[in-house]
Formats: structure tokens, sequence, C-alpha cells
């Protein structure tokens, strides 16, 4: 009974070295997907971007004319190849003067202080990206003009010292500073004063610093 007691000892050692391994196999290879998991994700947060190529993206942005205001201009929101295009036609009538998009849909989990950068071609105009940090269709917007150059792809980086609170083109001086993780809208504006028409294509929206540092 004895060398039968022993090699059922030695069995039952056995099995508990290789249940050990394998809960130790298991284990190792848990950890390692969550981390893995966990950079995909970080990478995947690291640059936020928007790509403006697709029906399902047109679908979170909106047109904002000075229409709501009686006034005349048009503008309207088409969607091209790899990009989104901005067009309509400026008009000053009835204390008109302005036309904008706006997105408002699938917020972004936009970096607090990491440069936001642009990719547009436009039409030689000076048009403003323009930013929210609320649901609402008026009140405060962040607001950075830029110059486009016309029929040329321009990548475009702003930095929050690049943009001035205003409210419906006046300066707001006692408005909380700007922070890109608390943005929720975000848009472009043509209101430069010159009737006519006009066209601002956009290819993309992130965070990052590759592009042309912002100025004015």
């Amino acid at each position: 009974m004895k060398p039968t007691l022993e090699k059922h000892k030695i069995a039952s050692r056995a099995r508990q070295r290789f249940y050990n391994i394998k809960v130790i196999l298991r284990l190792g290879f848990v950890l390692m997907t969550a981390t893995i998991a966990g950079t995909a994700m970080a990478n995947s947060t690291s640059s936020p971007q928007i790509k403006l190529s697709t029906a399902a993206e047109a679908q979170n942005w909106i047109v904002v004319n000075d229409t709501v205001m009686g006034g005349r201009s048009q503008a309207s929101i088409k969607l091209g190849a790899d990009h989104m295009r901005f067009d309509g036609d400026l008009s000053m009538l009835n204390n008109g003067g302005f036309a904008s998009i706006r997105r408002v849909d699938e917020p972004i989990n936009w970096q607090a202080s990491t440069p936001m950068q642009i990719v547009v071609k436009g039409d030689g105009r000076t048009y403003q990206f323009r930013l929210r940090t609320d649901r609402y269709i008026d009140g405060v917007a962040y607001v950075a003009p830029f110059q486009t150059v016309k029929g040329e792809w321009q990548t475009i980086r702003f930095t929050t010292n690049d943009f001035t609170p205003q409210f419906r083109g006046r300066l707001v001086p006692r408005a909380p500073a700007l922070t890109f993780a608390d943005v929720t809208q975000l848009g472009f504006m043509l209101a430069d004063g010159a009737p006519g028409e006009f066209a601002l294509d956009i290819k993309e929206i992130s965070q990052g610093s590759e592009g042309s540092q912002h100025s004015l």
C-alpha cells in the first residue's frame, strides 16, 4: 500500500504543478493582452482625428447662416472624394454677413493642450476656425482666423493661445480660458465682409504638431 500511496502523492503534486503552470501562463496571457489593449487605446486616443470624407461624418455637420437673424447668405455642405466642401454665397443684405458650418454630434476626446490642426484648401479668403465648450447653438465661441491660399492644400496648426472668446463678433474678456479637452463643438465660418461666392475644402481636423504654425 505504501508504494501506491507514494505514487498517488507524486502524481497529485505533478498535477498541482501542471495546474499552477497553466494558471501562470493564463495570467501572463491576460496581462499581456491587457497591456497591448491599453497601449492600442493610448495610441488611438493620443492623436484624435476627424476625417471629413464619409457620408457618416458629413451627417455630424449642420449649416448655420445669418438667415437666423434675417440675413441672405447661403451655404451648403458637399462631400468630395477625400474631403468635405463648405461653399455658398456670402451676402451683406439685411444686416447679414456670415455663413458657417458646425459639427454638433459625436464628441471627440481632444487632449487639453496638444495643438489642433486642420487640412484645408481655400479660395484666398480669410475664414475662422471656431470652437465651443457647450451644447448651445448660440453662445461664446473661441475664434481663430486663418488665411487660405487659393487652390492649395494647407495644414495649419493652432494652439489655445490662437483663439479669442467672442460672442456675435464681440470679444468676451471674462470668458474661461480655453482648453481643448472642453471642446464639444467645432466649425468654420466666413465673415470677411466681402459679398460673393466662396468655397473651402476641409480634409482633416486633428491634433499634432506637423502643420505650419497658425499666423495671420
